[in-house]
């Protein structure tokens, strides 16, 4: 990827899908357990009835401890595109900036389990668009509520090009590197933007709200998949160099039942 190489590869950041999993004290210890562990960001699950609502929960966390905070990620296909853009400009106001709006289609037949009319996959990219226009609106000249956008098909990401800061790529179970190299490499040639990797399982710990419960991990790492992360500490900071060097990953993605597993990666690369 030569343009990658000219110029010069994007610093580590790391952050922390921190869903609420037990009582709120043992959560709010989690929070600033992660933020002291030098985690970048703190962020959330857009998951309506089985958690609370996103923006009060991330305006808490921010309250609690000094970190980037972002929804990860914010389902199209739920919401209305000048309330997403409100919340998310809103968030952006009462942290001094430290909110990052992640968006995405969601997940299919999502809007039908909770009771609203079906979105067809063109109606998600168009909101998607629609909602980071309305951000930018809000902001005005001042702020800029930095966008990662989700993509999977080349429409949508074709929409992260025009209109995103970052990017992650929603991988299936059984992409094997090769295909995932090729498919960010060719993607990543258009446009210096940074590429996230949503990590799902990190050795035999599953995230929740990441991926579904009876992940495989054993067949992840037999398909040489990315969304798993070796979890000695030593073996995964080696793979998440060689992930940034040959395909351009430096945002990393874990959930908050490995933030403690991988603490010691996340001090060692933090900002190289």
């Amino acid at each position: 990827m030569p343009d990658q190489a000219k110029r010069g590869p994007k610093p580590f950041r790391f952050g922390v899908v921190a869903p609420i999993t037990s009582d709120l004290a043992t959560w709010r210890d989690s929070v600033r357990r992660i933020a002291d562990s030098g985690y970048s960001t703190l962020l959330m699950p857009d998951v309506p009835t089985w958690q609370p609502a996103l923006g009060p929960t991330l305006a808490t966390a921010a309250a609690l401890a000094d970190l980037r905070i972002g929804s990860w990620v914010y389902a199209a296909a739920l919401r209305e595109p000048w309330s997403t853009a409100w919340e998310a400009h809103s968030l952006s106001v009462l942290t001094d900036g430290r909110f990052e709006m992640g968006i995405g289609a969601g997940r299919p037949g999502i809007e039908v389990e909770l009771g609203l009319p079906a979105v067809s996959p063109a109606e998600r990219r168009t909101r998607m668009r629609d909602t980071v226009a309305a951000l930018r609106k809000y902001d005005g000249p001042d702020l800029h509520t930095p966008v990662v956008m989700a993509v999977s098909g080349p429409k949508s990401q074709a929409l992260a090009l025009e209109v995103a800061d970052a990017v992650t790529f929603v991988l299936q179970t059984d992409d094997d590197r090769a295909e995932t190299t090729n498919r960010v490499r060719d993607f990543a040639a258009h446009q210096d933007i940074e590429l996230a990797q949503h990590v799902a399982a990190v050795g035999d710990v599953v995230a929740p709200f990441m991926a579904a419960p009876n992940l495989d991990t054993a067949a992840l790492r037999a398909a040489d998949s990315l969304v798993i992360l070796p979890s000695d500490p030593s073996a995964a900071t080696e793979e998440i160099h060689r992930r940034r060097e040959e395909i351009g990953f430096t945002y990393f993605v874990i959930g908050a039942n490995s933030a403690a597993t991988l603490a010691p990666t996340v001090a060692t690369l933090s900002g190289q």
